[in-house]
């Protein structure tokens, strides 16, 4: 993967020419593209309406425009403090993907990224390459049964990023996808990093067991029983043992 930096009148962009061979500021919006659609999903799945299915079959791409979570987003949408084009989350995940994606890690290969500064602050946008027929593990669960096989594979997966120091910040039953030949992918890399191993694995597992309690919460009939985390826990700990 190739990286090329271009300035902007207004920030910089970062893109993978062997991906899109040329690129400006109208790409990062939806009405930058002849065919565009917003994300949506069940049970929440489709992110804050930020997240875009943009270009053409069989190349489609994710259009990302980054905003806030939590207490914080009720009173700032989209800005962060400018601290370097280097230091800006889009340029971040950029290389995060591009490194894990080189070592043949199921993660989303890194197209284009941007940030558009504004004083002190900054927006930022980033552009991925589209997974055909990924799922969120959220709809995998409410669509079909599974068994031990299923979620014992899931955490076998999650252990292998785990062994190559892989940091997800947010792992939840939507960011981890599963595709058609039930291979688990991993999604949203914001804040991502890799890390020696510590207690942060144990964390991230914790956050995906929450997630998943929390929208069965929202549909009890979702195919998940606590009898399923342990076999993924199960998974896990024989992979990690054989590694």
């Amino acid at each position: 993967m190739t990286e090329t930096v271009e300035k902007t009148a207004t920030g910089a962009i970062l893109y993978d020419k062997s991906v899109i061979n040329q690129i400006t500021d109208d790409r990062f919006t939806p009405r930058g593209w002849l065919h565009s659609e917003v994300l949506t999903g069940n049970l929440r799945s489709g992110g804050r309406g930020n997240t875009f299915f943009v270009g053409n079959v069989p190349r489609q791409f994710v259009l990302r425009h980054y905003v806030r979570g939590g207490l914080v987003g009720k009173f700032v949408r989209d800005a962060y403090v400018f601290s370097g084009p280097d230091n800006t989350r889009s340029f971040l995940e950029w290389r995060l993907l591009r490194k894990l994606a080189s070592n043949n890690m199921r993660v989303p290969r890194p197209a284009a990224a941007r940030f558009v500064q504004r004083g002190t602050f900054y927006t930022a946008d980033l552009i991925t390459v589209r997974i055909p027929g990924i799922v969120p593990l959220s709809q995998r669960i409410a669509d079909n049964d599974t068994d031990e096989g299923f979620w014992q594979s899931i955490g076998a997966s999650i252990q292998g990023f785990h062994a190559a120091g892989v940091y997800h910040a947010d792992m939840n039953a939507y960011n981890v996808q599963i595709d058609a030949d039930g291979l688990v992918w991993m999604l949203d890399f914001d804040k991502g990093a890799l890390r020696p191993p510590g207690p942060w694995q144990q964390q991230t597992l914790g956050r995906l067991h929450r997630s998943l309690k929390k929208i069965v919460g929202m549909d009890p009939r979702l195919n998940f029983r606590p009898g399923n985390w342990e076999q993924l826990l199960a998974g896990y700990f024989n992979a990690s043992r054989s590694a």
